[in-house]
């Protein structure tokens, strides 16, 4: 043990003697003077040469462990969101008790082990504490899902006469989208009547507000389902917002009273300022630079025109329009700059008095006040958190920015608004700031350029190489998840952000402080038109990058398992400060590897029976309608990578291809050796049944399909929701939106008799 195995080693021969067995014993010499000693040699065994080498990789792991023990707490909001990813990945909703009794029992038995063996209290708080605070993170999501619980409409319903209060106004490009609470209608069940509804209006209406009571003609329906499995689901996230119905207006809206709400309600309040500020903006700016202004100010992007918002996109600069950080501080630092600056210009202040921190005080209530325009979302409460305790750092004299201040932002919204981890925006907003402090703590600009003078051009150039590098990382932390979410790439990011973030930092964001400012005084014209032409140049850059070739690739779906891969090795990589945070390029390299496997569905048909897609012989999709279930159609769209659907769906004869043949009650399609029927008439169904190996009919199934390996029929469409259909060598491989998302409260329930059950393979 001291010298090593293979050394040569002096054995005396006794009675009681312990032979070595993880060695052969090689007698190599023998001294005959002396007959009882010999000198043997031991050879190493395979087995005990592996075991010294996991032995010392499991110290030099340990070495490193311990030796970044300072950043041990940064792994509490990813133990955090993991128990809520559990939450919301099972099948069953768990009893209300089981998060908080786990959580209990966690902690107990860790604190019992710690005081039980002192020697071994470092390894049982390292495991004992991430799974407490992951039990934490499981409860919260369930306590959150059982406060919110909703009254959700079960059935779509009218026209009915519909009076209800406005809570949110939202432009659109050809009408509004109403946010209405309070709901009433003889026509409504008063025992599960929604608290709100969201409706969308079409053409000309008469001013409204938030606040005014409102009477209309409307259409509700349940907050739909995934348009496809795997696709976003608009009926949690309606479920979490509390909203319990949609649908759209017919005619035009009846005002009976304007703003009759307590006026003392605060978030009440703040929509009405919303929209004050929303009707000013339109005053002095309109089409797309009036919109993108309001993006801005309020987080509003519905009134943005559909191709100025793709070539937004496509660019690489929605960030822009997506209210975080970047505005945020922006926001933050010229308010501290002006009032710093203007205050220092007094000698009898500056010299006694701290106005760096009185200046930080007013840019935290700035940020804030912004924050309540902006609607409070995600990556805007985030960078507000964030900025806060900065600012705090800065009153106390002490350091601000560091990661453990985007940690503790992260544990606060995951334990106020759980659901938020499932969103885009919570996770490519601390993906790309966990990413950038990361990189900042390893790299300086000014440690890559040493002796660099701070000339006014030097200066510059130091500038956008910030915006360079700052585009560079985020972009490598967020691409993963804009293919995950939106299944595209824009490629020329960075040289879209080289132009775009100064005229936003130092051009529109200025000029959006000082219209807010000079709002009371009515003199907000000037500052709202030097911000239009900002704005106008933000879309000039956006259009032209966005036409070069190549700006934009669209991928197929990325598998889940590819995003966790990407997301274990970046928290891997960026969390760690030693050597070893390099091996978190290994998942990183699964990720990438794994993240074009999932192969897009040769069938889809939407829930509803009103759209269907397949592939053609060229991998390409051949949609049944462009005006027919459009949110659908683009979810689908979006899932096989595409832009457009290519080909003509044949209403009567054959595709291009040969692939698809169409008559008045359905259609065949053959592909990979099966014949897939969508049959529409019942007449369809009997001759379907004998011919086809897979049935899709728009009418019920009754009896049984001979033929058939699968058949959805319209009853299994209304309750399972959309289908999507792999055609593969050896079965037929289904999915149904509903079914994937199990028994959840916010998963809509539908049942069917058993007489009319679908036959299933």
């Amino acid at each position: 043990a001291a010298h090593g195995i293979g050394t040569q080693i002096v054995l005396s021969r006794h009675r009681g003697g312990v032979v070595p067995t993880d060695g052969v014993m090689d007698i190599s010499s023998r001294d005959e003077s002396a007959p009882n000693v010999a000198t043997i040699a031991l050879s190493p065994s395979p087995f005990a040469a592996l075991y010294q080498r996991l032995q010392a990789a499991g110290g030099w792991l340990a070495a490193e462990f311990l030796a970044e023990r300072e950043r041990w707490a940064l792994w509490l909001p990813v133990a955090l969101g993991l128990g809520i990813g559990i939450y919301f990945s099972l099948p069953l909703e768990p009893p209300l008790w089981l998060g908080a009794a786990f959580t209990a029992f966690v902690a107990l038995g860790a604190a019992a082990a710690a005081s039980a063996w002192p020697g071994r209290r470092t390894a049982i708080i390292v495991i004992g504490v991430p799974l407490t605070v992951a039990g934490l993170g499981f409860a919260a999501a369930q306590v959150r899902t059982h406060t919110v619980a909703p009254a959700t409409l079960a059935e779509r319903i009218g026209p009915l006469t519909l009076t209800a209060r406005i809570i949110e106004v939202e432009p659109l490009p050809d009408g509004l989208r109403l946010l209405l609470d309070q709901p009433s209608s003889p026509s409504l069940d008063e025992g599960n009547r929604p608290q709100q509804v969201r409706i969308r209006v079409r053409g000309v209406q008469e001013s409204l507000g938030p606040g005014d009571r409102i009477r209309l003609r409307a259409v509700l329906a349940p907050p739909p389902g995934p348009s496809a499995p795997g696709a976003f689901d608009f009926q949690r996230h309606a479920y979490f917002a509390g909203l319990g119905a949609v649908g759209y207006g017919l005619g035009r809206i009846e005002v009976l009273t304007q703003q009759t709400a307590d006026a003392g309600a605060p978030a009440l309040w703040v929509q009405r300022l919303r929209h004050a500020l929303g009707v000013r903006v339109r005053e002095h700016a309109s089409g797309a630079p009036g919109a993108i202004i309001l993006a801005l100010l309020i987080g509003e992007t519905t009134a943005i025109p559909a191709e100025t918002l793709t070539a937004i996109r496509d660019s690489g600069l929605a960030h822009l329009l997506s209210i975080s950080g970047l505005h945020v501080g922006l926001v933050a630092a010229f308010v501290l700059t002006f009032f710093r600056g203007s205050l220092s210009l007094i000698p009898a202040l500056s010299l006694r008095y701290p106005i760096k921190k009185w200046a930080a005080v007013l840019a935290v209530a700035f940020a804030g006040g912004y924050t309540l325009l902006a609607d409070a979302p995600v990556p805007c409460q985030r960078a507000f958190l964030m900025l806060a305790i900065v600012m705090l750092a800065v009153i106390l004299d002490r350091r601000g920015i560091s990661m453990r201040l985007v940690a503790w932002a992260a544990a606060v919204i995951l334990l106020v608004q759980p659901e938020a981890l499932l969103g885009a925006s919570f996770q490519m907003s601390f993906a790309a700031v966990v990413a950038l402090v990361a990189a900042y703590e390893s790299v300086s600009l000014h440690r890559l350029v040493p002796g660099f003078a701070h000339t006014p051009a030097r200066r510059a150039l130091m500038y956008l190489a910030g915006i360079a590098l700052t585009t560079l990382v985020a972009s490598a932390a967020t691409t993963p998840l804009s293919a995950f979410h939106f299944n595209r790439i824009a490629w020329y990011g960075l040289a879209a952000n080289l132009a775009a973030v100064p005229l936003t930092g130092l051009w529109i964001m200025p000029w959006a402080v000082i219209a807010v400012c000079l709002l009371p005084f009515g003199l907000e014209g000037p500052a709202f038109t030097a911000m239009a032409y900002g704005t106008a140049g933000l879309v000039t850059i956006a259009e032209t990058v966005a036409a070069w070739p190549g700006a934009v690739s669209t991928l197929p779906l990325m598998p889940l398992a590819a995003l966790l891969a990407f997301a274990a090795g970046g928290l891997w990589l960026c969390l760690w400060r030693r050597r070893w945070r390099w091996a978190g390029v290994l998942p990183l390299g699964i990720g990438l590897a794994t993240m074009f496997t999932a192969s897009a569905p040769d069938v889809l048909v939407e829930g509803g029976g009103k759209l269907f897609a397949v592939r053609d012989r060229q991998g390409e999709m051949i949609v049944s309608s462009r005006t027919a279930a459009p949110m659908a159609r683009d979810a689908w769209l979006r899932l096989a990578g595409a832009e457009e659907a290519d080909g003509n769906w044949p209403k009567r004869g054959v595709s291009a291809d040969g692939s698809l043949a169409c008559d008045p009650q359905g259609c065949i399609y053959q592909a990979k050796g099966y014949r897939v029927a969508l049959a529409q008439t019942a007449d369809a169904v009997d001759e379907d049944c004998r011919s086809s190996d897979v049935v899709i009919s728009l009418v019920p199934v009754h009896g049984s399909c001979p033929a058939a390996r699968i058949v959805i029929d319209r009853l299994g469409l209304w309750r399972d929701g959309s289908h999507a259909l792999w055609l593969e060598p050896d079965r037929v491989r289904v999915e149904a939106a509903n079914v994937g998302r199990g028994r959840r409260p916010w998963v809509l329930q539908r049942t069917v008799a058993a007489e009319h059950s679908t036959p299933a393979d």
